[in-house]
């Protein structure tokens, strides 16, 4: 199922944001968050909520309300390669604020302070239920569903301090969308980033340094996971620096496509 956020105009709606279940080209209204619903022999129960609306009429936002944003450093070994980094043992987790989130085809703002903002485009999933102490083979049973972000990176500001948190937490530098599949087998996908049509990255989740259940495994031993938290599982290489006018088009196989455009920024 594809589970997304939106707002819409209209028929009653006075443009808050909404949980919903997107069927072919129709979003029918849930009464809640899928990571607040009854479950079903394990799996998500939607209850929908409302007449449903076209797709076309409503606005997709982020498909997540992470508390946090966890996200994976050097975990395909050619990126770590392309900045002469060594491949890390365990992963290299980074956090970024939840003010750096945006949705959908918004506009990602290139800070005028920064010389140079990268593209990292990303396998991401969202965390369904609360959990500690997790084992790598049971991890996907706390996943409600997955979906693409791009880890926007301003690369000279990460670079240059000691550690990577201005250069990844401007606002808008987490672009996630377009929805959340719950049924989704994250190995041996193709993962893609394009700028202004152009394939920059090209790669296959199955090259992820560390899997999905052993980062989940690895974060949980030192940190409680919460519904609806977002984790980034790293991005490949080829990476490359964007301007105000560029599009950045992220990509996964069973996914969607990700489109954001860049502006200039003060």
């Amino acid at each position: 199922m594809k589970i997304v956020r939106f707002t819409a105009e209209g028929n009653g709606r006075n443009g808050d944001a909404t949980w919903g279940l997107l069927v072919d080209h129709f979003v029918y209204p849930l009464l809640r968050a899928p990571y607040d619903s009854p479950r079903l022999e394990g799996e998500f129960a939607p209850e929908v909520a409302g007449s449903p609306i076209l797709l076309s009429a409503v606005k997709l936002l982020a498909p997540c309300e992470p508390r946090k944003i966890i996200c994976v450093g050097r975990n395909y070994a050619e990126h770590a390669a392309e900045f002469g980094n060594e491949v890390p043992e365990e992963p290299a987790i980074f956090l970024k604020a939840s003010t750096s989130l945006i949705g959908p085809d918004e506009r990602v703002i290139r800070p005028s302070i920064s010389e140079r903002v990268d593209h990292e485009g990303e396998l991401a999933l969202v965390i369904g239920k609360r959990c500690r102490f997790l084992n790598a083979q049971d991890a996907h049973n706390v996943i409600v569903g997955y979906t693409l972000a791009n880890d926007v990176t301003a690369r000279d500001l990460q670079r240059k301090d000691v550690q990577w948190t201005r250069g990844k937490n401007f606002d808008t530098f987490c672009p996630v969308g377009p929805w959340l599949e719950t049924d989704f087998d994250p190995a041996n996908k193709a993962i893609r980033c394009l700028v202004n049509g152009v394939v920059k990255q090209q790669s296959n989740t199955d090259l992820m340094i560390h899997t999905v259940g052993t980062i989940l495994a690895y974060v949980s031993n030192f940190m409680t996971l919460e519904p609806g938290d977002l984790v980034l599982t790293g991005t490949p290489s080829g990476v490359s620096a964007v301007q105000p006018g560029d599009v950045m088009t992220v990509e996964i196989d069973g996914l969607g496509v990700l489109n954001n455009p860049v502006i200039a920024g003060v």
